[in-house]
C-alpha cells in the first residue's frame, strides 16, 4: 500500500478546508441529494463528498455507507487531490500497487474508485466528490461529465455557505453596533435635556430680573439662547422618538375610533392660527398600534401646519379600511416639496432647506421616523407635492387581529 503524499502547500490547503467550517458538521440535505444523484448516475452503491483534514478524510455526505470519516493515510481521496486530471480513476484496486493491500480494498471490498477534486476559488483542493463500487468497472463519457459537473456544484454549495456565514456574522455585528448606538443616543439625549431646560428657565429669569438693565441687543441675545435651546431640545426629542420607534412599533394593538384619535391629536397640537382641518366623513372602528399611529399622524399633521405660508391653512384627512389595511391620506395647501428633494425626503436628517412658518429650519428626523414606523406596521408611505400649492402623504398600516 502506498500512503498518499502531503502536498507542498498543505498548510494553506488545510487553512482553506477549515475556513468553510464544515468539518464535523451534521449531514445536510443539499449535499445528500448530490451524493444520491451521483450514485444513481454512475450506477454505483457508494458516493461521497469528502473533506481531507490533516489526518482524516471527513465525509460531509455519505451515500451507501454508515460512517463519517476514515484515516487519511489509507484514503483514495488523499491520492485524488494530488492528481490534476479531471477525474482520478482506479478501475480495479486489486491490481493497483498503490491500493491492492489497502484495508479499504481487503476488508471493505472497495474495488472501483472515481473521484473529482473539489477545488476552491483560490485553487486549493479541499476534498473530492467520489464514487466506489465493489467490482471493477469503468465510467462512460456521460457519467464522467456528470460527475465533474456535480463536483462543481458541491464547490458552489461550499462557497455559498461560507458567504452566508460571513453575511450573518456581519449582520450580527451591525445589529450589535446599532444597538450600542441607540443606547448611546438615548443616554446622551436624556442627559442633554435637563441642561437645556435649565438654559431656557435661566434665560427667562435673567429677562425677568435684569431686563430693565439690558439694552435691545442684550435682550436679543437672551432670545437667541432661549430659541436655540428650544431648537436643540426639539432635535433631541426627535432623535429619541426615532431610536425608540422600534419599541413603539412593537406595542400591542388596541381598539379605538379614528375620529377620537384625530381629535385628540388636533387638541394636542394646540393650534392657535387660522386653520381648517377636515376629518374623514366615516368614523372607523380601528384595531391597530394606537401609539405608533398617533406618532405618525402627529408628525404629518404638524408638518402640514409648520410648512405652510398661506393665511388660512387647510388640511384634509382621509381614512378608509380595505383588505386588512387602514389607508390614510393627509393633504395640505402648504409650501410644497421641491422635486429634487422628493427622493430623499424620508432619509434621516434630510431636509428641504426651506424655513417653516416660524422661520425655523427642520432637522430631518420626523419623516424618517414616520417611514420607519409605517414599515414596522407592515405598511408603505408615499408623497406627492407641488411647490407653492401643497403636499399629500399617503400611507397604510396593517389591521391587527382583535
Amino acid at each position: 500500500m502506498k500512503i498518499p503524499q502531503i502536498p507542498a502547500y498543505e498548510l494553506e490547503r488545510l487553512a482553506a478546508v477549515r475556513s468553510y467550517n464544515l468539518l464535523d458538521t451534521l449531514p445536510e440535505k443539499d449535499f445528500d441529494n448530490i451524493t444520491a444523484l451521483t450514485a444513481s448516475i454512475c450506477d454505483v452503491p457508494i458516493a461521497l463528498v469528502t473533506l481531507l483534514d490533516a489526518d482524516r478524510n471527513f465525509l460531509k455526505s455519505h451515500y451507501g455507507i454508515n460512517f463519517s470519516e476514515s484515516p487519511r493515510n489509507i484514503s483514495f481521496c488523499g491520492h485524488a487531490i494530488l492528481d490534476e486530471s479531471n477525474i482520478f480513476i482506479v478501475e480495479d484496486a486489486r491490481n493497483d500497487p498503490r491500493f491492492h493491500d489497502n484495508p479499504l480494498v481487503t476488508e471493505m471490498h472497495a474495488i472501483f474508485y472515481a473521484g473529482v477534486r473539489l477545488v476552491n476559488s483560490d485553487g486549493y483542493p479541499l476534498g473530492t466528490l467520489c464514487v466506489f463500487d465493489k467490482k471493477p468497472r469503468t465510467l462512460s463519457k456521460q457519467q464522467k461529465t456528470a460527475l465533474t459537473a456535480l463536483a462543481y456544484q458541491v464547490v458552489n454549495l461550499f462557497e455559498a455557505r461560507k458567504r452566508n456565514r460571513t453575511l450573518m456574522s456581519v449582520q450580527q455585528e451591525l445589529k450589535e453596533k446599532n444597538e450600542e448606538l441607540k443606547n448611546f443616543a438615548g443616554i446622551v439625549s436624556h442627559d442633554m435635556k435637563m441642561p437645556l431646560a435649565n438654559m431656557i428657565i435661566t434665560s427667562d429669569m435673567l429677562r425677568s430680573k435684569y431686563g430693565s438693565l439690558l439694552d435691545v441687543q442684550g435682550k436679543q441675545y437672551l432670545d437667541y439662547i432661549k430659541q436655540s435651546s428650544f431648537t436643540l431640545s426639539e432635535y433631541i426629542t426627535g432623535l429619541l422618538e426615532h431610536y425608540e420607534s422600534d419599541k413603539t412599533a412593537s406595542l400591542n394593538g388596541e381598539s379605538f375610533d379614528s375620529h377620537d384619535l384625530l381629535e385628540d391629536i388636533i387638541e394636542l397640537l394646540n393650534i392657535n392660527i387660522d386653520c381648517e382641518i377636515n376629518l374623514p366623513e366615516e368614523n372607523i372602528e380601528m384595531h391597530a398600534n394606537k401609539v405608533a399611529l398617533e406618532q405618525i399622524l402627529l408628525n404629518l399633521i404638524a408638518n402640514s401646519l409648520k410648512y405652510n405660508d398661506k393665511k388660512k391653512i387647510k388640511i384634509d384627512i382621509a381614512c378608509t379600511e380595505e383588505n386588512g389595511f387602514y389607508y390614510f391620506k393627509i393633504s395640505d395647501n402648504g409650501i410644497g416639496i421641491p422635486k429634487d428633494k422628493m427622493d430623499h425626503i424620508f432619509d434621516l436628517f434630510a431636509t428641504t432647506g426651506k424655513l417653516d412658518r416660524n422661520g425655523k429650519k427642520g432637522n430631518g428626523i420626523g419623516l424618517s421616523t414616520v417611514k420607519k414606523l409605517v414599515k414596522k406596521l407592515n405598511g408603505e408611505i408615499t408623497v406627492s407635492s407641488t411647490v407653492g400649492k401643497g403636499t399629500s402623504f399617503q400611507f397604510n398600516i396593517e389591521k391587527l387581529k382583535c
